[in-house]
């Protein structure tokens, strides 16, 4: 039979939770009074409640009769005191989790995958992660947007990877030479050799012209066009051909000869990635480092350590080739526009050895230094310096003059003329990464040749479909030393390096040697080659005096006239046209 249940009246307890504390003012509830059979358990609000009653309980033991058994089926309901019952909501609590109907988040196309970012985060960091993976994904796109700009202008040229697999060495390899040594650029890395800082200065010759200060205070906005001096001599002479080195050797002054530009090429060598290559020539006890005729040493090499490779399509005026030859002839008018003019020169022991009377020779003064590296081997280079100047306390100081050159803001990244004035330091860290091997190559050059100082400046086109025309958006100064600290390029890791060759190079016998820089791996090779290659023999005699004054063809400067005249032509085609020819009239005529 069913089993019948009264609910009595419930009372209100006005001084807190649960029934009252007088036994007679509580109910009846289904004729019993319920203070002693009703279970309460004080609770808080952060506890977590259970259940009141269990009205699916099964009434009373099948042993129990009568009135006890209806009273025990009737307080069982709300009775969870048992070990039973206990284990069951014990086992009914573990199992139940709380289902998470949100959506996993959306990870970025290009960005870091998700097996590198299980490790546990706090949940304050969310945000910054989440935020750090929108800025990676960002700049993945705006890498392939450019790559892929660059991917369609460039004829399909691929990565650098790709450039490694199809590039050629900077010199033809002969089947008759001999592989004597390969050198892994890891190797270099870890050499180190303290040479004395203070070299002694054999002789020093020729004369240079002072920094003019007002360079200083150029900027974008005040920027000045570059001239072009068609009339002065550069010259480019390789250690054998320079009649001061011979004259030294002659005298034993050392038993290692070379150029402040050949030492720079070798102290960076593993930063560089273009095949370049450095014939050695052993004559008795003397080490000869030169350079061959047309050698890439003459050139400067543009975005040779940036991720996207140039084309090599020399019509292309963005091709490596084409930018080599328009950095070469940018760098060597800059050096000359920011002298002051017609100023008073400053002469040195003894005149320019390679200029005759009859022409005008780019003022440069030439260091002869010399390094001691052991008791029995010593070491002189031909070093350049390009202007004088004074420092606050009025002392003479010697700089070196370089320009950096802006091509294509779509392909650097960066934007000269919008970003040198107020994020110089961003331009800067862009340089560096797209022409890591070429600074640390004028810094190397700076430390040797003694320079108190060397000048940066920043060149860049006037429009970038045009490569005739540019300006000079600011010039920046820096402590050569100070700016080797802040590119990582240490000094007794380059001397370690140049010790080595020297080292292994002595071992030789008496011969010409080739150093080639690898253009698809990192290491360096040493081949022996016949004594007539490349027509560069060191001889013991002197040359006559009309082979010493003759100045050297400088590719460059015959490059540069071509430059010249080619600009020229291409403003009187434009102004013969309308439309579009116009607007190149009026940028070659600005």
């Amino acid at each position: 039979a069913t089993m019948g249940f009264d609910v009595g009246v419930v009372p209100f307890n006005p001084d807190g939770w649960g029934p009252p504390d007088a036994p007679g003012a509580a109910p009846l509830l289904g004729g019993a009074v319920a203070t002693a059979s009703i279970p309460f358990a004080p609770f808080s609000r952060s506890d977590k409640l259970g259940r009141i009653a269990d009205w699916t309980r099964n009434p009373g033991h099948p042993g129990a009769h009568g009135h006890h058994a209806a009273a025990a089926s009737r307080d069982s309901v709300f009775d969870f005191s048992s070990a039973d019952d206990s284990l069951a909501a014990a086992a009914e609590d573990s199992s139940f989790s709380l289902v998470d109907a949100k959506p996993p988040p959306k990870h970025p196309r290009f960005g870091p995958k998700w097996r590198f970012n299980q490790r546990p985060q706090l949940p304050q960091r969310r945000d910054e992660e989440v935020e750090a993976k929108r800025r990676e994904a960002e700049k993945e796109r705006a890498r392939r947007e450019r790559h892929y700009q660059n991917h369609r202008s460039h004829h399909h040229q691929g990565f650098r990877g790709n450039q490694q697999n199809t590039a050629k060495p900077s010199v033809d390899i002969q089947p008759d030479w001999t592989i004597l040594e390969q050198i892994p650029f890891a190797n270099f890395t870890k050499l180190s050799f303290a040479v004395n800082d203070q070299p002694e200065d054999l002789l020093v010759c020729g004369a240079v012209d002072s920094y003019d200060r007002a360079y200083d205070r150029v900027n974008p906005k005040t920027a000045r066009r570059l001239e072009r001096f068609k009339n002065r001599q550069f010259f480019k002479i390789t250690t054998t051909d320079d009649p001061i080195i011979r004259r030294l050797a002659e005298e034993d002054k050392a038993t290692v000869f070379a150029t402040d530009a050949i030492l720079a090429a070798l102290m960076c060598t593993p930063r560089s990635i273009l095949s370049w290559d450095i014939v050695v020539q052993r004559v008795g006890n003397k080490l000869f480092f030169d350079k061959r005729e047309g050698s890439q040493l003459d050139l400067l090499t543009v975005n040779e350590t940036a991720q996207e490779q140039l084309p090599e399509n020399k019509d292309d005026i963005n091709s490596a080739p084409a930018l080599a030859v328009e950095a070469t002839y940018i760098n060597q008018n800059f050096s000359q526009q920011v002298l002051v003019r017609d100023g008073e020169k400053v002469t040195f022991d003894e005149p320019n050895p390679f200029a005759s009377e009859n022409e005008e020779a780019a003022p440069v003064c030439y260091r002869y230094r010399r390094w001691k590296l052991d008791d029995d081997i010593s070491i002189i280079a031909r070093c350049e310096v390009h202007a004088a100047g004074v420092d606050p306390s009025g002392a003479r100081q010697f700089l070196t003059l370089n320009a950096l050159n802006e091509f294509d803001p779509k392909i650097t990244g960066v934007d000269w003329k919008q970003k040198l004035e107020s994020q110089r330091g961003a331009v800067l860290a862009t340089e560096l990464k797209n022409n890591a091997n070429k600074l640390a190559r004028w810094t190397a050059q700076a430390l040797l040749s003694g320079a108190d100082m060397m000048k940066l400046g920043y060149v860049s086109r006037v429009h970038p479909r045009d490569h005739f025309n540019h300006s000079i958006l600011t010039v920046m100064g820096y402590k050569p030393r100070d700016f080797a600290t802040q590119i990582n390029l240490n000094t007794a890791n380059m001397w370690g390096i140049v010790k080595s060759i020297v080292d292994i190079c002595m071992k030789f016998e008496e011969g010409k040697y080739v150093l080639v820089k690898d253009p698809a791996k990192p290491q360096m090779r040493i081949y022996q080659v016949p004594n007539d290659a490349f027509e560069n023999d060191y001889v013991e005699e002197p040359l006559p005096e009309e082979e010493q004054i003759r100045p050297a063809t400088d590719d460059v400067d015959a490059t540069a006239q071509e430059m010249d005249a080619a600009a020229e032509a291409e403003a009187n085609k434009a102004t013969t046209q309308g439309g579009d020819g116009e607007k190149s009239a009026d940028a070659a005529a600005a």
